[in-house]
């Protein structure tokens, strides 16, 4: 199946080209023909893998990037309105998209599946992808991380199914009209966008509500939040599959066996045993790996036949990456950033690392974030035996009076933790190559910048 462009999308100009999610949506776009354009504040690899695919990518903003013949200008919800980019557009009268609606308009004719949850979308998303790629179904996929295999944030495939990443953040995932969906988790994050829990929970059944008729929903049977959005669907519309361990699940985990960087999972789907491998380390990947099976199971593709696919996926870059080993030390990279991925994260390295110390360079993200939960994310710190912290990251937000990394260095002392305030970037490879001993295992852990460190750590421990 090779579907055609979206309309008006012919031409697109994409403002933020480098993002994660817009830029799996032009590669997809340039894939299937447009004459796909954009900007971005700087030069980055990303810019580099869109050149290689025909797109034009301006670094900076400025009005003239807007080429005269764009068809139209695609923006995410970080965008801001004086963008001079946009206010050209608005000149022009050249029509603004959502990012979200252009990846709706992508998927339509097509079968998909959507990821969503407020932790391990781009894990699952993932794993699917690579897991039905090796079955040779050919998905096309949009995912917010780059995968180690096959190496790409975004591919237009010419099966039947696609794979997407679904972002609660700014409610766009209800753009969506899935055949599946996946819920893995709710909980209260994106505090700028959600005054509370229970907005959460009215925005995740609004996602449900858009399921396709006689679609599935495919949710977790373990965590609390995910068990309420369970109770508050039933008898919406969608069939209803739930996953984990707890005993009620219809998709049953009987075990999680810890094998070093891999898990050997054993569950009971439509009442026969499966095992499988699953090759991350950490028993929340293990659950997410269950939750692709019964997702791909709900769109008709057998079971024994997809766990096996599933062991071919190895990563997502920054979801537990190793970047190197060096002076008998390895450096591994970790996107968490709120106090559940960051305990999760913490746990599987524990498992996995034995009687290896465990050093955290840690950037808290958003002020907004570590004005609800920096009391959490020191506690979740206090499973290192040290941490340094950096200033929060500010990514989109403009600062918080008051707000500063201090609450998360105050809470990880209060937990009894080894923590560090650190202000200066630059002085974070020395202060860790002064920490570490042989056998160390060292995370640089945030969604910021912080990623960067890795391989100066790297090159000063290796001096």
């Amino acid at each position: 199946m090779a579907p055609g462009l979206p309309p008006a999308m012919d031409r697109p100009h994409f403002i933020g080209i480098g993002g994660a999610g817009m830029s799996g949506i032009a590669k997809i776009l340039a894939q299937r023909g447009a004459a796909v354009a954009g900007s971005d504040a700087k030069e980055s690899a990303t810019a580099g893998a869109l050149r290689a695919l025909g797109v034009t990518v301006h670094i900076g903003h400025a009005a003239e990037h807007l080429a005269d013949d764009a068809s139209c200008v695609v923006v995410s919800s970080a965008i801001r309105q004086d963008n001079p980019e946009l206010a050209r557009a608005a000149e022009r009268g050249v029509p603004v998209v959502h990012r979200s609606d252009a990846l709706a308009a992508l998927m339509d004719g097509l079968r998909p599946i959507a990821v969503a949850g407020t932790h391990g979308k781009t894990t699952t998303t993932s794993m699917l992808a690579v897991s039905l790629t090796e079955l040779g179904l050919r998905p096309s996929y949009a995912i917010g991380g780059d995968l180690d295999a096959p190496g790409s944030n975004a591919l237009h495939g010419d099966g039947d199914i696609f794979v997407a990443e679904a972002d609660e953040s700014d409610r766009s995932f209800h753009k969506y009209a899935p055949d599946v969906a996946i819920v893995l988790n709710v909980e209260l994050d994106h505090h700028a966008n959600y005054a509370s829990l229970e907005e959460i929970y009215e925005s995740f059944v609004t996602f449900a509500d858009r399921i396709t008729e006689g679609g599935t929903l495919v949710i977790s049977a373990d965590q609390d939040g995910a068990r309420e959005l369970t109770r508050r669907v039933a008898g919406r519309g969608p069939r209803v599959v739930t996953y984990g361990e707890a005993p009620d699940a219809d998709v049953r985990v009987l075990s999680v066996v810890p094998q070093g960087l891999k898990s050997e999972v054993t569950v009971l789907l439509d009442g026969r045993e499966l095992t499988f491998t699953v090759s991350v380390p950490g028993r929340h990947y293990a659950l997410n790996a269950v939750a692709a099976l019964a997702a791909g199971a709900a769109l008709g593709i057998p079971a024994a036949e997809l766990a096996p696919a599933i062991a071919a996926y190895t990563g997502v870059k920054r979801r537990l990456q190793l970047k190197g080993e060096a002076a008998g030390a390895q450096v591994i990279d970790s996107y968490a950033h709120h106090p559940t991925e960051m305990t999760a994260d913490l746990q599987a390295m524990r498992a996995a690392a034995g009687d290896a110390r465990i050093l955290v360079v840690y950037q808290p993200h958003l002020f907004s974030r570590t004005q609800e939960l920096g009391k959490e994310m020191g506690e979740a710190l206090a499973l290192a035996d040290a941490s340094l912290v950096l200033d929060i990251y500010p990514a989109r937000e403009d600062p918080i009076p008051g707000i500063t990394s201090e609450l998360v260095v105050d809470a990880a002392r209060a937990a009894g933790a080894d923590v560090t305030p650190v202000h200066d970037k630059g002085e974070v490879p020395s202060l860790v190559a002064g920490m570490t001993k042989p056998g160390d295992l060292v995370l640089t852990m945030g969604a910021g910048d912080v990623t960067d460190l890795g391989p100066l750590i790297l090159d000063r421990l290796s001096k």
